[in-house]
């Protein structure tokens, strides 16, 4: 046989033996609290649509525009040929939901979180002999970020224990670099903990670092105005550099880097993924304005108090005797199973029962914490939240006969 193959062959049945193997779930209908996957109709849980934005239909008629107005595609990359009025308008307007955080504050877009996290954190550690302290239980691509960092730039690169700032105290005292980058979830994706900001902020000050906030699931969701944890904080500094995505609560797609005027120029000359990637589409960007306006509006504040209300309703009755339920303040809601087999066997049993919930299970959670996402949005009614709680009720039940 093939070396490759064989190869191939037998990490595929590791994962399957180890209930680890993943697969493509082919949804049918646009993304809303009820959906058709594979045929089937479901009540929905596990998307970060947070707003309910997604199929707004003041998205779909601003994105058909913007498609007539400045075409579908961007056709070259920002620096070369594909930065249009559409693009500036948006950062300019990105720009501003972080203006009273970040003291001269500039944006710029990039095509996903990822690449936004790969290419900020890549491009600092062009600077120069640079050290990165980075959460445990970061995003993999903060983590694959500051791998590039370390292969390509020889940057250090320490992990504090998740949310233990004393231990990242005790890491910046040792760290003998002058450039020093803290690095942080503002949401933590599969916890659904919020970073303690003051605090990593407090450290950065201390000891001249900078505080770089990926803040893909708070942007659209916390603060007054939506704006993200560094509203939700009221925090300002010079020192920081966010990270927001517009796939989650904003319903399209792309993210964005804000940052003092400087840092963003710098990302111009220095983010691969920016620099090599064909531009956004124009008309996503025309789309995203109206997003933000949303967002912005008595109906984004609506929205959010809808989602907040869900949330304390799933917190006063998610009581399990067999599993674990992490109560976080934001969307996410894990609960926490254990055996990655079990937790594929209930994630099934919710199917059956007429509502996805996908398994989430090693490597992206730590061994033997298995787990369903459950995410909530504004437009799940209350009866939809009962209807969970009472089916993974039903479940457990059924597992301890």
């Amino acid at each position: 046989m093939n070396p490759w193959l064989e190869t191939l062959q037998k990490k595929n049945t590791q994962l399957r033996n180890d209930g680890l193997i993943r697969r493509l779930q082919m949804r049918e209908s646009p993304n809303a609290p009820e959906v058709q996957l594979e045929g089937k109709k479901l009540l929905s849980f596990c998307s970060n649509d947070y707003l309910g934005l997604s199929n707004h239909p003041s998205l779909a008629e601003a994105l058909a525009a913007g498609a007539v107005q400045f075409g579908v595609g961007s056709g070259a990359s920002p620096l070369i040929s594909g930065h249009t009025n559409a693009h500036a308008k948006l950062e300019q307007a990105l720009a501003q939901t972080q203006n009273l955080h970040i003291p001269n504050v500039s944006s710029c877009l990039m095509s996903t979180g990822f690449m936004a996290n790969v290419g900020a954190l890549t491009a600092l550690a062009s600077l120069g002999q640079i050290s990165f302290f980075s959460d445990s239980l970061n995003h993999a691509s903060i983590i694959d970020g500051i791998r590039f960092a370390k292969t390509c730039h020889q940057a250090t690169v320490s992990i504090f224990q998740h949310s233990d700032y004393d231990h990242l105290k005790s890491l910046l005292e040792l760290d003998q670099n002058t450039l020093k980058c803290i690095v942080t979830d503002g949401v933590f994706s599969m916890d659904g903990d919020i970073a303690n900001l003051p605090k990593l902020l407090s450290l950065a000050e201390q000891y001249s670092a900078l505080l770089y906030v990926d803040d893909a699931h708070g942007f659209g969701v916390l603060g007054e105005n939506g704006h993200g944890s560094l509203e939700y904080f009221g925090l300002n500094s010079s020192q920081l550099i966010y990270m927001g995505t517009l796939g989650k609560a904003a319903g399209i797609s792309g993210a964005f880097l804000a940052s003092g005027n400087l840092w963003i120029d710098w990302f111009t000359q220095a983010s691969r993924p920016l620099i090599y990637s064909t531009n956004t589409s124009p008309a996503l960007s025309h789309a995203l304005m109206n997003s933000l306006e949303l967002m912005h509006s008595s109906d984004g504040a609506t929205r959010r108090e809808k989602l907040f209300n869900n949330i304390h309703l799933w917190h006063k009755n998610a009581v399990f005797k067999r599993w674990h339920c992490l109560q976080s303040a934001t969307p996410i809601q894990p609960l926490i199973i254990g055996d990655n087999k079990e937790t594929l066997f209930v994630s099934g049993r919710l199917k059956e029962k007429g509502i996805w919930v996908p398994a989430i299970r090693p490597p992206t959670v730590p061994i033997n914490s298995a787990r369903l996402r459950i995410t909530l949005n504004a437009d799940h009614t209350p009866e939809m939240v009962y209807q969970l709680l009472h089916t993974l009720k039903e479940i457990e039940a059924e597992i301890d006969e």
